[in-house]
């Protein structure tokens, strides 16, 4: 019996063994092996911190050329001071990963298609989408175009080691807890995964397209009907470089086409195949990659002073999508935000100057219909001669299954993306992206270059060698200049050229060159006393050469222009209110217009009282207002029914393209008996006055079967700022904040400000700034999201800028220093 009880312990023993030391299953998801997860030494507990301060030991650094010192301050933010910037760079690198190393991780994971080695197969089809839209591909482009530039590749290895001396130190117990979840570990950081972390951006910013829609609703109307549609022009709108007069010269020399040079805009589409579908195409939201910037002169503030401020809306996230740091060497001074992953400040101030984007989202990526040659699609036609195919073979390890290959076929124009499914209506197309081209040399130096800009010919030679994600690059100094240059690399383009797919069996329709340097439009010192963005148009159509404008609705920046317009005696309290600006220009365009066609006196009780509510709305989306979802229900409501017809289609997973807020409502103002407000399914003629009374009622009987929606703004939109692995614990998902995608404060359930910023230029240079996280990518941490109440309440922080390490003691929570011994 005892050798009985000892064989059976033996095995329990065991069997608990392999349990704890073996990842097991729950449902469909995995869990990390329980023992390592839980393990007192090294597992979870590990990563909690002090709830009352932070500490931080002095650390060998190899390769530094001088001791460095790190003060870090009540927000956790890092002042490195050092003796020059190879160094400053090293010591970022380190530090930055000390707080966000995972998210570095499974930001390039996502980029470079490798989320399935840790995920497994729920992240597959991903990864698989993710390589063939040749993103690995992009990112070795840039990398050879860096190569060329000594001194940059100097830098970006300087921050690479930085950050690979943080991983080297590490044991599993210092492994932020994400990778313990998930069960594995952090490997060496390369200046590839930099690349791979601005193609994640350029993707974010700069992949939006509606070549497909476009396509088909040209198919579906016809020329004329697409045209009054669709047009390219809101005349109300206020571009981000007026006409001044300074492109006649260009205009007369584009007026005749160079000799032998024709450039062809003809759509490749057969309409006899009817609407496509759009199967796994991402439809683009015109208003979620928004944001402002502006700077005014000192006729414009109180101080006299210019000032700037910027605030680039992103998806919002924990770990935050940005780290605050400042950067001290002989040489400069400078403080803002980093991208985890990539040397420098991107957005920020330094002693002389302050910077800041948003994005231009001119469309830079192009589909082609490819003729193919042979059956086995190895060779296709281009000017009648045949072009052999290159393949690339994705190899693509899934964690707990087998290793999956896919080979993706490239053109000329660049990878068939959809070419492994026969069904899909971009099947026999390749992707032309910006982004896969060869970069300037100087690409990397952009930020590197602003973060130690003293004047303005300084920010000039900075943006000169930027090609993409292209970005409306606001500046002012000190001195008095403010500016703004809409910086990019432009392909020349026919009229329409772009909009729609294109004949890929010819090079008439390529891009046969790039708007000049010197014709990329911006604007210094106007006599109207501001620079401004808001993601509207760059130029209006009198610039000399066509540009194919986002899809931004213009309404942020019509309100924004109207304030600075009217602007005196501006404050840094003035400028706040300017980015936490509830007002809807949208609304107060489309509300009066439905007015003016809703029949009042055949509302009852409830309706009146409705109306009552909607008529004293002053077209704020406060989080506490009540109107702003009545308004909501009943703009959509008359918005699509308007466009039924092609609402049908893409209820029906059919890619076509919707016409803009902006004319939809200029048609309620202007023309309200014309044909599209006609509904499809009945036998009478509607107007708009019956779509916007219809709506109303639609409206009403919505709220009446969902009486929990009829809340205040902020609860019926709601708001999430998820954790990156989409983990509820690591989120915030108890805020109640206003805005919408409409206004300046542009706010959706998951976007939104992702670091608004003011900057008074003054004598010594003043910043303040809050984003939507914390410091620390940890959540045990009380850095992890402790700026995210001030965020919400729409108040921000005083920015510690040092000119000495001795500076502000009372702020300082922590000193380390860093040898290079």
């Amino acid at each position: 019996m005892r050798i009985f009880r000892f064989l059976l312990a033996a095995v329990v023993t065991g069997a608990l063994i392999w349990f704890l030391k073996t990842p097991q299953k729950a449902g469909d998801k995995s869990l990390p092996p329980l023992g390592a997860f839980f393990n007192p030494f090294s597992g979870f507990w590990a990563n909690a911190e002090p709830a009352d301060g932070a500490s931080f030991d002095d650390k060998s650094l190899p390769g530094l050329k001088a001791p460095c010192q790190v003060l870090y301050d009540d927000l956790l933010v890092p002042h490195i001071f050092a003796e020059n910037l190879d160094d400053a760079l090293r010591v970022e690198g380190f530090v930055i990963a000390s707080q966000r190393l995972w998210q570095m991780d499974i930001t390039t994971r996502k980029a470079s298609g490798r989320l399935s080695e840790v995920l497994g197969e729920r992240t597959l089809a991903i990864d698989k989408m993710t390589r063939r839209r040749g993103m690995v591909y992009a990112a070795e482009n840039a990398l050879i175009g860096w190569k060329k530039s000594e001194e940059g590749m100097r830098l970006l290895q300087a921050y690479t080691d930085g950050v690979n001396a943080y991983i080297d130190q590490l044991n599993p117990a210092d492994y932020p807890i994400e990778f313990k979840l998930l069960d594995y570990k952090p490997e060496h950081w390369s200046v590839l995964k930099t690349a791979l972390v601005i193609e994640s951006m350029a993707e974010t910013l700069a992949a939006g397209e509606s070549d497909l829609a476009s396509t088909n609703a040209l198919a579906q109307f016809g020329q004329e009907t697409f045209d009054f549609l669709y047009p390219e022009w809101n005349p109300k709108q206020q571009p981000i470089i007026p006409d001044t007069g300074q492109w006649k010269v260009a205009q007369k020399a584009l007026a005749a086409p160079e000799p032998g040079k024709k450039l062809s805009a003809a759509p490749d589409f057969e309409p006899n195949k009817g609407i496509l579908a759009a199967n796994e195409i991402p439809e683009i939201d015109p208003y979620l990659k928004g944001s402002n910037n502006w700077a005014v002169s000192g006729g414009k503030t109180k101080s006299g002073h210019p000032m700037l401020a910027n605030d680039p809306h992103l998806n919002l996230t924990l770990p935050s999508i940005w780290f605050q740091v400042q950067i001290h060497t002989p040489e400069q001074n400078c403080y803002g935000v980093a991208l985890p992953g990539v040397p420098g400040v991107v957005i920020g101030f330094n002693e002389y100057t302050a910077w800041g984007m948003t994005n231009v989202g001119q469309d830079v990526s192009d589909w082609y219909r490819v003729k193919w040659a042979n059956a086995e699609r190895s060779k296709y036609l281009l000017d009648g001669e045949q072009r052999d195919v290159h393949t690339q073979v994705e190899v693509i390890p899934v964690r707990g299954q087998d290793t999956v290959y896919d080979t993706v076929r490239y053109t000329v124009w660049g990878p068939m993306v959809y070419d492994n499914d026969a069904q899909h209506p971009l099947y026999d197309c390749a992707l032309r992206w910006i982004s896969h081209d060869v970069p300037e040399p100087d690409e990397m130096a952009l930020f590197l270059r602003l973060n130690s800009g003293k004047n303005f010919q300084d920010y000039q030679k900075a943006l000169s060698g930027f090609d993409c994600p292209a970005q409306n690059f606001i500046f002012a100094t000190r001195s008095g200049d403010i500016a703004i240059q809409v910086q990019g690399r432009y392909p020349v383009r026919a009229k329409e050229q772009g909009r729609f797919i294109q004949d890929g069996s010819t090079m008439a329709t390529a891009w046969q060159n790039f708007i000049p340097k010197d014709m990329i439009p911006g604007m210094r010192n106007p006599s109207r006393g501001f620079v401004f963005s808001a993601n509207q148009h760059s130029t209006p159509p009198s610039y000399p050469y066509y540009y194919l404008a986002n899809d931004f609705e213009d309404f942020r920046s019509r309100r924004i222009f109207s304030r600075l317009d009217t602007m005196h005696g501006a404050t840094p309290a003035y400028m706040k209110a300017m980015q936490n600006d509830n007002f809807s220009q949208r609304a107060a365009d489309a509300l009066p217009a439905m007015f003016r066609l809703l029949d009042q006196s055949k509302l009852d009780e409830e309706g009146r009282k409705i109306a009552k509510e909607l008529a004293e709305w002053q077209y704020t989306y406060d989080a506490d207002l009540t109107a702003p979802p009545l308004y909501d229900v009943w703009y959509d409501s008359c918005y699509l029914k308007t466009w039924d017809e092609m609402d049908v289609l893409r209820k029906q997973n059919k890619a076509i393209l919707m016409p803009e807020a902006w004319r939809f409502i200029e048609l309620l103002e202007q023309d309200t008996a014309n044909v599209f407000f006609d509904k499809r399914n009945t036998p009478q003629r509607e107007t708009a006055r019956d779509i916007v009374n219809e709506s109303f009622r639609a409206m009403q009987s919505y709220f009446r079967q969902n009486p929990d929606k009829r809340t205040s703004w902020g609860l019926y939109r709601g708001f999430a700022l998820k954790h990156l692995a989409q983990i509820d614990a690591f989120s915030r998902l108890d805020l109640v904040v206003g805005g919408n995608k409409s206004t300046p404060n542009a706010i959706s359930k998951t976007n939104g400000p992702s670091w608004r910023m003011i900057v008074d230029l003054g004598d010594r240079v003043k910043g303040m700034g809050v984003y939507p996280g914390g410091q620390s990518g940890n959540p045990g941490s009380r850095f992890y999201d402790n700026m995210v109440n001030t965020w919400a309440k729409g108040d921000y922080y005083d920015l510690l800028f040092m000119a000495s390490p001795e500076e502000a003691p009372e702020r300082i929570l922590a000193k380390q220093s860093f040898t290079s011994k």
